[in-house]
């Protein structure tokens, strides 16, 4: 009998639509020989399976059902279908905070990622990165925001955390709402666009550097970790147009000396372990001479052909529905 698997994707963030990219990913990488896969959408309080075609091909448009919210089943030509395991790649607000496994959780389904606290610390920037740097990772200078209370004045700002820095959403992904500030006079309309974002805002110092983002993932009798990506990108940062337009240059392995590597993997699987993490987990960095420093974990990483999860499995010489495998598999057996 095969398992029931819900990708799930979509949600109430600008990530709606990476996300949906994500599941489309998801779902051609699976083994479909083993599981029965569906993709379950949410669109606000709308959440609708969107199964397969006959001819297992999938898309948004093929008919859907309404997600019976009590037990997460839905039913199709008067049959009810349920699912036995619950793959999460919603990008931001309910799947990458918390909310989301905590539903999961109320009603008994294992999913793909990490719990509740672990979702929650990760998808707060700035206090994730806080927690962290007591356990002796380096990180930026920063500042937060929150929405109606008084904001510092700009030269405080600039002077706190001097030019260029970054503002950007606490609470957001994809470099939506993200500026590189390099005036006094920017630094406003950079907090004003990041707040559509959400209502709390990161100031953070620039680090000058060599950008990187290691994958890992852990089962109870392995720990993997990828190949190290360099990213070297076209515009002033790692944009939303780097990311999803190719203005960049993604080049796995990474340039950078073996001992190196080797340090970044390491400290990668030790910080999965600080904060809980289940399934696959990303974490990019930056590299200032010879310090690595923390940027950001990401909890429900990318998951298209040419994301980077994918990209540094194959650079390992594995095969991508073999490393899903594990990781649902991992949660039938503990």
């Amino acid at each position: 009998m095969k398992r029931k698997i819900a990708i799930i994707a979509g949600g109430d963030s600008s990530e709606h639509e990476v996300s949906l990219r994500s599941a489309a990913g998801l779902y051609s990488f699976m083994d479909k020989e083993r599981y029965d896969v569906t993709i379950v959408v949410f669109d606000g309080k709308n959440w609708y399976a969107v199964p397969a075609l006959e001819n297992g091909e999938w898309k948004l448009e093929n008919d859907s059902y309404p997600i019976d919210k009590n037990d997460f089943s839905f039913t199709r030509a008067g049959v009810k279908h349920t699912f036995d395991f619950a793959y999460i790649t919603i990008h931001g607000t309910p799947g990458e905070n918390g909310i989301l496994q905590g539903y999961l959780d109320m009603i008994g389904m294992p999913y793909s990622c990490c719990g509740v606290l672990a979702a929650a610390l990760t998808f707060n920037k700035y206090a994730c990165n806080h927690y962290l740097s007591y356990f002796g990772f380096h990180i930026a200078n920063s500042m937060m925001l929150r929405a109606g209370q008084k904001l510092p004045n700009a030269p405080k700002i600039a002077e706190t955390l001097g030019l260029p820095c970054f503002i950007k959403s606490n609470v957001g992904g994809s470099s939506f709402g993200c500026t590189k500030v390099k005036t006094v006079e920017d630094i406003y309309p950079a907090i004003e666009r990041a707040f559509q974002e959400g209502d709390e805002v990161i100031c953070e110092s620039f680090m000058q550097g060599t950008e990187v983002t290691c994958g890992v993932y852990k089962t109870k009798d392995k720990a993997v970790a990828f190949p190290i990506t360099e990213v070297v990108t076209h515009n002033e940062f790692f944009d939303y147009d780097a990311k999803y337009k190719g203005e960049v240059d993604e080049i796995t392995p990474a340039r950078i000396p073996d001992a190196l590597r080797d340090k970044i993997q390491a400290e990668t699987l030790r910080l999965y372990d600080i904060i809980g993490a289940n399934g696959i987990i990303r974490v990019d960095w930056i590299i200032t001479g010879e310090q690595i420093n923390l940027l950001e974990v990401n909890t429900t990483p990318g998951m298209t052909p040419t994301s980077f999860i994918p990209q540094q499995v194959r650079a390992a010489g594995l095969d991508i529905k073999d490393v899903l495998t594990d990781i649902i598999e991992n949660k039938f057996a503990q």
